[in-house]
């Protein structure tokens, strides 16, 4: 049996093709280029919407940048049916496939289960859908934010005396990125040990239930109606944010009795003594004064020192740092989650780095996002095409490399400045 030489990482040797736009397929695909698989990122000539969408760098976007690391690129025009030849090719090649186009398009540019099995009898489909595959909310659109307001996170997030508010971040999107990423390897454990793929599908929906153990899991077991409760805890007291004398804020909380005595002693208070704070009980009854007193003693502090000051303490504390705090934070930077990237035309960027860290078979952010169509001529040479062909199928709009995206930028921008 040959081995597999891991040193690119615990996937080596697999191919993914990602075939999905926007934030949860992509990301998916994403990490498991980090792990070491060789990701091709399938788009039309338009592209990932992700590439039209959020502020620029040079000619390319944010969003787009930030989520599409450690892929190698290929423009193929799949409305084509000339395409499907290229398609089989490279299908034919895969080991897993991830893809979030609704139907009836998924069956028309054959992507369906069915339609790649064709080519690949053991590929490992994975579809991302809003909802579910079947059922009352089938082929609806959806993203994150509906996601949110069907499994009631928006009711449960924000001020409790104010409007409901969204996650700031896409958070129903990078669960459900890696459960698709999760799913795979489970399904790559299955072929190795049946030696058949599968058709899987993950959704937002089902994706933010799985996050909701701890509320829906509680009012299903206990009949207790989770409630909105701002920055504290349903639980416990005192958990909030403090702010501090330079206009800043911290993060305090105290799940257990250890932990309160543990900011009593770190502020020089004798709260724990005070019969409407001497239990847990007591301080959730007391709750407003309790913030009340903790925050005139926490503005005496700016914020670094008191952070210093609590974490001497043994308190659970954090500062509440702005974007600018993040990215130069010692942990973060220690962790190697903010990593560099030289990219062809835009030089040096940073990413986020790989959550996961493996002793025996390192990983690492190998490849800059791509540009489109940066490898179609590398991808179709390894499946056996010529340069000659490569550049009919260029020159007939099948495919697309670099610098016929380029031109039809220009040609595009021309029209509209006519």
């Amino acid at each position: 049996m040959l081995k597999t030489d891991l040193s690119a990482g615990p996937l080596a040797g697999l191919r993914v093709l990602d075939l999905s736009t926007m934030l949860a397929g992509p990301y998916a695909a994403t990490l498991l280029g980090d792990l070491g698989a060789d990701v091709i990122k399938i788009e039309s000539h338009y592209g990932d919407e992700s590439r039209h969408l959020g502020p620029k760098r040079g000619d390319e976007r944010g969003p787009y940048l930030s989520l599409n690391r450690s892929k190698r690129d290929l423009v193929l025009d799949l409305q084509r049916d000339e395409a499907q030849a290229i398609f089989a090719r490279i299908a034919a090649t895969a080991d897993i496939l991830v893809t979030n186009i609704r139907e009836p398009a998924l069956s028309k540019l054959g992507l369906d289960y069915e339609q790649v099995r064709a080519h690949k009898p053991d590929i490992i489909w994975i579809h991302v859908t809003a909802f579910g595959a079947d059922g009352p909310y089938a082929g609806r659109p959806g993203i994150d934010f509906l996601a949110q307001g069907y499994t009631g996170v928006l009711t449960l997030n924000g001020d409790p005396a104010g409007a409901p508010v969204r996650t700031g971040f896409p958070a129903v999107d990078v669960m459900t990125s890696l459960l698709v990423s999760n799913a795979a390897l489970a399904a790559l454990r299955a072929r190795d040990l049946t030696g058949e793929g599968q058709r899987i599908e993950v959704s937002l929906l089902d994706a933010l239930m799985h996050a909701q153990a701890s509320s829906i899991g509680t009012f299903l077991v206990t009949g207790d109606r989770p409630k909105r409760t701002g920055n504290r805890s349903l639980y416990f007291a005192p958990s909030g944010v403090y702010p501090t004398k330079d206009g800043k804020h911290v993060v305090i909380t105290t799940p257990g009795e250890k932990f309160f005595a543990k900011v009593c002693r770190a502020l020089d208070a004798d709260w724990d003594t005070d019969p409407r704070f001497h239990d847990i009980q007591a301080r959730l009854a007391n709750e407003d004064e309790l913030d009340r007193v903790m925050a005139e003693r926490t503005r005496q502090y700016e914020r670094d020192e008191l952070v210093e000051k609590l974490i001497a303490a043994d308190v659970l504390t954090a500062p509440i740092n702005e974007v600018e705090d993040v990215i130069e934070d010692p942990q973060i930077r220690h962790n190697k989650m903010i990593v560099p990237v030289d990219h062809p035309e835009l030089g040096r960027l940073d990413v986020t780095g790989i959550p996961i860290r493996f002793h025996g078979t390192p990983c690492s952010v190998r490849k800059h996002p791509p540009m489109q169509g940066e490898h179609t001529r590398e991808v179709l040479g390894e499946l056996g095409y010529a340069n000659g062909d490569i550049d009919a199928l260029i020159d007939d709009g099948l495919v697309a490399d670099v610098p016929e995206m380029t031109r039809r930028r220009a040609e595009r921008k021309a029209k509209k400045t006519a």
